[in-house]
């Protein structure tokens, strides 16, 4: 796949991703900031905004204009804001990429921010923290992350923000936010699928040319100092609990990052896996569970997640750190990390199937990585992995005074939990 990169006078990256088979085109517009890029009182700010871009320009006065456009050509379009980036964009059919550029990069670039809209947007953003409340399965990544990284640092804060900053920011700081950054130096505009590359590239230069010249915003970067293991609870009446095992691990491009993937593929990858099997197959402890792997520029995490019964709890996390003592002390086989390479990379491939996974992709890497990874050199690195370098990342990052367990549920005495923790 040829990803055709342009760099426009102001420093703005735009990448043109040909794919003459498909019948659609995605357009997406990302800017390396989220929620990692603000203090304690702007906490919330990045994602309100990305809400707020929606809710009209000077061309498309309201939010039911915005929509209307859209939906009119079938499109599927939405935004999302991450700790590193927040992306805006649309999957049309090819023959209505016109109008998904020109709609896109009208609420990237012309968003009016009325007043009267962020009072309104208030309540709704408090409504999906309440949403989310009620989902612990996808708010145990907060109790995990502020564990891990600390509730001072940028990382350890919610992308959503706490409902106090929410009811507080007004429009004099969504524009300064605004300007410190969404600059071109910090923003990646990406087309892929079935379009005239020369005829949008036009356009984007056109439209996105304008943007004033800006320096990407700074991060506050974080190193662990973590001596001993840690337990935190979110006591909540729930049916069923929540946990997150995990440690800090490797940042973007470590030597190691391919051999930390080999491993939670192995230990939590696809229904085969060493934990899937463990954990659900034999002791029917949990209906779900996987690892993953979270990497930012100067840090990384693994982590094992699952929901379990509560008074299965202990078993749970013991049965997690036997899997976790194994892989440490006996190497895998040959046949068992051949596996794991062909899950990954048959994965993979799927996932870049559709114009919008590679747009997603191609935008994500030149943001994080300052340029795109093709598969191809991805796959590389998954067959280089030997069984030594798993067993050596797992030594190195599996350590007792490295975990932290996060849970939500209904319990209140972490000292049961602390001796558990040994690998």
């Amino acid at each position: 796949m040829k990803y055709d990169i342009h760099t426009l006078k102001n420093g703005l990256r735009v990448v043109l991703v040909a794919m003459p088979q498909t019948p659609t085109a995605t357009v997406v517009v990302m800017t390396g900031t989220g929620s990692r890029y603000e203090n304690e009182k702007e906490n919330g700010l990045a994602h309100f905004l990305e809400h707020m871009f929606f809710k009209g320009t000077k061309k498309r006065k309201s939010a039911r204009v915005i929509s209307e456009e859209l939906d009119a050509v079938g499109s599927i379009y939405n935004a999302f804001t991450a700790k590193d980036r927040t992306a805006y964009y649309a999957k049309v059919s090819g023959r209505y990429v016109d109008t998904a550029l020109d709609v896109i990069s009208d609420i990237f670039l012309n968003s009016t921010l009325p007043q009267k809209e962020i009072t309104k947007e208030r309540g709704a953003i408090i409504q999906e923290i309440d949403m989310y409340e009620d989902m612990p399965i996808h708010t145990i990544d907060n109790v995990f992350d502020a564990l891990i990284y600390g509730k001072t640092h940028p990382l350890g804060r919610t992308i959503l923000g706490p409902k106090e900053n929410i009811r507080a920011f007004n429009r004099k700081e969504f524009a300064g936010y605004l300007k410190r950054n969404y600059t071109p130096l910090n923003t990646i505009v990406c087309i892929s699928g079935s379009f005239s590359s020369e005829k949008v590239l036009v356009k984007i230069t056109k439209n996105f040319g304008r943007l004033p010249h800006g320096n990407p915003p700074d991060y506050i970067t974080f190193s662990s100092e973590q001596s001993s293991s840690r337990v935190s609870i979110k006591e909540k009446k729930t049916d069923q609990t929540q946990l997150m095992l995990g440690v800090t691990a490797f940042p973007y491009l470590h030597k190691d990052e391919y051999a930390l993937s080999v491993l939670s593929t192995i230990l939590g990858g696809g229904m085969s896996s060493r934990l899937f099997m463990e954990v659900r197959e034999k002791r029917g402890l949990a209906y779900s569970v996987h690892a993953s792997v979270d990497k930012y520029p100067d840090t990384g995490s693994f982590i094992v997640q699952a929901g379990v019964e509560h008074g299965k709890l202990e078993k749970a996390v013991e049965t997690i750190l036997a899997e976790f003592r194994k892989i440490k002390r006996v190497k895998v086989s040959a046949t068992e990390l051949k596996k794991a390479k062909s899950y990954m990379k048959g994965t993979m491939t799927l996932a870049l199937e559709t114009s919008d996974s590679v747009a997603q992709h191609a935008a994500s890497s030149l943001i994080t990585l300052g340029r795109v990874r093709p598969l191809e050199e991805v796959i590389k690195g998954i067959d280089a992995v030997t069984t030594e370098d798993v067993q050596r990342v797992a030594r190195e990052i599996l350590k007792t005074e490295k975990l932290n367990l996060a849970i939500i549920g209904p319990h209140l005495h972490k000292e049961k939990l602390n001796p558990l923790l040994r690998v």
